[in-house]
């Protein structure tokens, strides 16, 4: 027993000390270390991400002050009796798509209104353009219009909600075939000799999911948004056509 302890004794004093291999420090040191493909993805994603962000502030902004001034114009609209006025005030509240369908109800309004005063003088000249049927095109040509102002950029959104998680998983898949296909020209094919190369990979997915993350999520909010304001461009449309039709054309 002696003997087989003094063995096992010498064994582990002529055993080498285990070394663990020293990781790269921080994620700038993988994203440079790592191949021209993934590092071509990783540029990709990162323009994806900064213009994303560009988008949501830009929206925010836009659609916010989209909010306040309908508010402002509603309220103007119903305070009101005269809708001269109203469309002057209009005039200052150009981000809101109410007034802005106001306007084009308003002055498809005034030109068949002015028609039928035309016809009604005996001007030969002038014919009567319609009714009501003209104002409810104009608003709704108007609201088209509006939604579409609303909705613009919100598609880049969501391209990169959909798209980024695919392209940084592009990277992830490569740079790990290029870890392992590294094997067959090493020593080892130890853990720890792809090990530094499946890190880097991994990195694509992660900025990936970074940048779709905030699209897909403010995509959503400001679609509800614009959603939300094109119901009450509906709604403002059907009580101006309701007014018109009472009061004007009758």
């Amino acid at each position: 027993m002696s003997m087989w302890m003094s063995a096992v004794r010498q064994l582990l004093t002529q055993a080498e000390p285990l070394t663990i291999p020293r990781p790269q420090e921080t994620i700038v040191q993988m994203v440079t270390g790592s191949g021209a493909v993934v590092q071509a993805v990783l540029f990709l994603l990162l323009g994806f991400s900064v213009v994303s962000w560009a988008v949501i502030f830009t929206k925010r902004r836009q659609i916010r002050r989209a909010e306040v001034e309908s508010e402002r114009f509603i309220d103007i609209f119903w305070d009101a009796k005269n809708l001269t006025a109203i469309n002057t005030a209009s005039l200052d509240l150009k981000e809101s798509p109410v007034a802005q369908v106001f306007r084009a109800g308003y002055q498809e309004l005034v030109r068949l209104t002015r028609a039928k005063r035309q016809a009604a003088g005996g001007d030969e000249m002038s014919t009567d353009l319609g009714g009501v049927e003209n104002v409810e095109r104009a608003m709704r040509r108007a609201t088209t219009q509006e939604i579409t102002k609303l909705e613009g950029q919100l598609t880049f959104l969501a391209t990169t909600a959909s798209a980024a998680p695919f392209v940084g998983l592009f990277g992830t898949v490569w740079g790990i075939m290029n870890a392992f296909r590294g094997l067959s020209v090493t020593q080892s094919s130890s853990i720890q000799a792809v090990a530094p190369g499946i890190s880097e990979a991994l990195i694509a997915t992660a900025i990936g999911l970074a940048a779709a993350i905030p699209a897909v999520i403010a995509y959503n909010h400001f679609a509800g948004k614009v959603r939300v304001l094109s119901a009450e461009m509906d709604n403002f449309a059907s009580e101006f056509l309701n007014i018109a039709e009472r009061h004007f054309l009758k």
